[in-house]
């Protein structure tokens, strides 16, 4: 850094699954972190860090609409680095459209407008595949990075604009970005969104009580802790433009996943619906592997063995409650 002065990360969305990832990972590799998000409540974090831990991350709460906070949030900390997570998934935009756009579409402004005036000249930021459409729109297989986007819901819409904000901040400003695109993340932390139920499956097979998942068909999965190293990966590599790449990953369906559950507890009750979800099962992440130094993947069978003994583990010391909602 310039004159020697030490990278410091500002996360927005701090406190949701990938956000309370992200900062566990940078906290081990020795970063300052500045969570900036709304919410006060850090249980997502009480899984993954000890208070003594989270003692050295600096937290603000704010709010990503006010653009006179996440500017005073970059300044007050010096911030070189931004991973900008925040945002209202689907069935939230769902259900407040405009509310909706603010989080998701204004307050991106504002992330990148206050990197602008503070001189950060690259940032990572969360996309969707979301910003596609359903999968009779697409030839059979995995979806390419480039294939048309063409969104079905108000969120996918607004990561759609977020992608255009990133190319318009390149080319006015030569401000660079990276965004990733996941699409069914797992792991610890996982319990809200249209895709949480494999994980909520997880977690009900840890405290040994019946779950039953609202869709089914073949999908792709991404482990949130190998999500939120990409994200890292994302802001500490700067690359020339807006970029936006696909996250991969195994695609698999409902039966197999479930059976991956009962690998690690045969005594798992999980049933199903089986209707799909309303986008292709899987997304090509060559694009990403040509571009990026490192991309992480766990394999599947063994990212679920993790995560249900992760549950396992945080339900005997109490920092899960036992009941699955």
């Amino acid at each position: 850094m310039p004159g020697g002065e030490k990278a410091t990360y500002l996360v927005t969305g701090a406190l949701g699954c990938i956000g309370a990832w992200t900062v566990y990972h940078l906290l081990k590799q020795g970063e300052r972190v500045v969570s900036f998000d709304l919410s006060g409540h850090g249980h997502r974090l009480d899984l993954l860090l000890s208070p003594e831990e989270q003692a050295a991350v600096s937290f603000v709460r704010g709010d990503l609409v006010d653009p006179a906070q996440v500017m005073e949030a970059c300044r007050a900390h010096r911030v070189t680095h931004v991973i900008h997570l925040a945002a209202l998934q689907v069935p939230f935009c769902k259900a407040d459209p405009i509310k909706g756009a603010q989080v998701n579409v204004v307050g991106t402004v504002n992330v990148f407008e206050a990197a602008r005036q503070t001189g950060i000249s690259h940032l990572a930021y969360a996309s969707s595949i979301a910003v596609y459409g359903p999968p009779e729109e697409y030839p059979l297989g995995l979806i390419a990075h480039d294939a048309p986007l063409a969104p079905r819901t108000l969120y996918g819409v607004y990561k759609r604009a977020d992608e255009g904000i990133a190319r318009v901040y390149w080319e006015d400003h030569h401000l660079g970005s990276i965004a990733l695109r996941p699409y069914t993340v797992y792991g610890l932390g996982r319990d809200q969104g249209l895709t949480s139920d494999p994980t909520k499956a997880m977690l009900a097979a840890a405290a040994g009580q019946p779950f039953h998942i609202s869709f089914g068909g073949r999908f792709q999965l991404q482990l949130a802790s190998d999500v939120a190293l990409q994200f890292i990966e994302a802001a500490q590599h700067p690359l020339d433009g807006a970029h936006a790449f696909n996250l991969g990953g195994n695609v698999i369906d409902m039966p197999g996943l479930i059976e991956l559950i009962r690998r690690a507890r045969p005594d798992a009750r999980l049933s199903y619906i089986d209707a799909p979800l309303a986008f292709p099962e899987g997304f090509d992440d060559r694009a990403l592997r040509q571009h990026a130094q490192h991309v992480y993947h766990t394999p599947l069978p063994e990212g679920v063995r993790q995560t249900v003994s992760q549950f396992e583990e945080r339900l005997a010391d109490g920092r899960l409650a036992s009941a699955i909602s």
